[in-house]
């Protein structure tokens, strides 16, 4: 079993930035995919960002691209999303989604995604 455990989430002004780091549990962390997804109220949820186990291809919402950029740092079992000029439209539940062992073939989808964190919440207010 994983378990995903999101920080970093807050109330900020329009223009500033923050960073959410996961924290997962388990041996096999490096070999995850590891996306970040987002749900505003009223809003399904929707894909943020996307990293490979390895770290070599990043993938990334046309809304964040550009703003965004998600990280994984191994050694630690920790994904980051550094979220740069927040917008009041990024506001949201973040949560943070870890794929099973193996390659997945669209790490943009949640149903790519075996597990999930509870969510963290960040709020832009203009």
């Amino acid at each position: 079993q994983v378990q995903l455990v999101e920080s970093g989430g807050g109330l900020v002004q329009d223009g500033v930035s923050l960073r959410l780091s996961c924290a997962a549990s388990g041996r096999t962390f490096t070999t995850y995919t590891m996306g970040w997804f987002r749900q505003a109220p009223g809003k399904e949820r929707e894909f943020v960002a996307a990293i490979i186990w390895s770290g070599g291809s990043t993938y990334y919402a046309d809304s964040v691209k550009g703003r965004f950029t998600i990280s994984r740092e191994n050694a630690k079992n920790t994904v980051y999303l550094q979220m740069n000029s927040l917008k009041p439209e990024d506001t949201a539940v973040y949560y943070c989604a870890a794929s099973g062992a193996g390659w997945v073939p669209f790490p943009t989808r949640s149903g790519a995604y075996k597990y999930w964190g509870q969510g963290t919440q960040v709020t832009v207010s203009s």
